[in-house]
């Protein structure tokens, strides 16, 4: 909700982004502070209203950051053209995150604050945001989503992860491991959660109106992606290609997210080898193991390409993933995670 509002508030110019699983960051001009500032009050107040969620956010200048002794630095991570990421270095989003949950730097967390009394009941304008999709079956075995935090070359131990779930030879497609794939893209009507993109679009109108309007939509795209052919200028088949290339992973600063889809062989080779690299290294992880994973999508255009799509691990796989690597962060034995076929089926 807060990358959809954002995106829209800044729209037409592009802004960086991440989806973290249990959070995001992005990146807004100075012109939009302050509309900003009110959108991600607005979001929060709609997590506690309509989810009963407590959603911490903050904002803060990147000259603010930097005087805390840090940076933010951000490279675009584009797998189709006009679909981007953020990816964020520099210690800035770590340090931002630990003062906006309390866990440090008291002074940028009062500075960051976004007070209460700016969520004015309004909705933010979520237009593009929906989760029309089932959850993805995996294909290979298990969805594994894994969180590695502090590695001196996270680069390296992604390339290893990936290698050793199937993505060892160049020759070999490269993106059997990816959780999003045609093949398991099933269009539910309705969709399961088709009230909640309701409210989402809705802003203050009718709501039944809304929820009427957003089941005729979903309806006619069944209809249309079961047929598997081309109407006007869109293409279900080519759409779905895309799907599967334009979603997301995370990387800022020392952390690294991902869900990928594994064989059951695979699973505990990664594992081990995680665990062996994080006692060498000296860095944490959270590994979460599950049947499916979980897609949200952000539209712009779907025939002009313009969409981008978020994934979870089904069952609350980062969230999941994110306390193991707390668990491990306060002492806990780092062969807690190391068997992840045993803590979820």
């Amino acid at each position: 909700m807060a990358i959809a509002a954002a995106k829209n508030l800044c729209a037409p110019q592009s802004i960086p982004f991440l989806f973290g699983g249990d959070g995001a960051v992005l990146m807004v001009p100075p012109q939009h502070l302050d509309a900003t500032r009110q959108a991600l009050a607005r979001v929060r107040g709609t997590a506690a209203r309509e989810q009963g969620l407590t959603l911490r956010v903050g904002l803060a200048p990147v000259g603010d950051l930097r005087r805390f002794g840090c940076d933010v630095r951000v490279a675009r991570f584009e797998p189709t053209p006009g679909n981007s990421f953020g990816v964020f270095n520099g210690g800035g989003v770590g340090v931002l995150e630990d003062a906006v949950r309390g866990r440090a730097w008291p002074q940028l967390g009062a500075l960051a604050a976004v007070p209460e009394n700016l969520d004015d009941g309004a909705a933010a304008d979520l237009t593009g945001l929906s989760c029309r999709w089932a959850p993805l079956q995996s294909m290979r075995g298990k969805m594994l989503t894994l969180i590695v935090q502090g590695a001196a070359d996270p680069g390296a131990v992604y390339a290893q992860v990936l290698r050793l779930a199937g993505q060892a030879d160049p020759g070999d497609n490269g993106d059997t491991w990816r959780p999003v794939q045609p093949g398991n893209l099933r269009a539910l009507w309705p969709p399961r959660n088709f009230m909640l993109e309701a409210r989402a679009r809705c802003a203050g109108g009718f709501l039944p109106w809304w929820a009427a309007r957003v089941l005729a939509e979903t309806l006619l795209a069944k209809v249309v992606i079961g047929r598997g052919k081309p109407v006007g200028g869109f293409d279900p088949q080519h759409y779905a290609a895309e799907i599967a290339s334009n979603t997301d992973f995370c990387r800022h600063d020392q952390t690294l997210c991902f869900v990928i889809d594994c064989g059951l062989e695979q699973i505990d080779a990664i594992a081990a080898y995680v665990a062996d690299c994080a006692a060498a290294q000296g860095f944490r992880f959270g590994m979460d193991v599950a049947d499916t994973a979980l897609m949200t999508c952000l539209v712009t255009s779907a025939t002009d390409g313009q969409h981008v799509h978020f994934v979870d691990g089904g069952n609350g796989g980062y969230t999941n993933a994110s306390k193991k690597l707390k668990a491990a962060a306060r002492g806990a034995p780092r062969g807690a995670a190391q068997s992840p076929l045993t803590s979820r089926s």
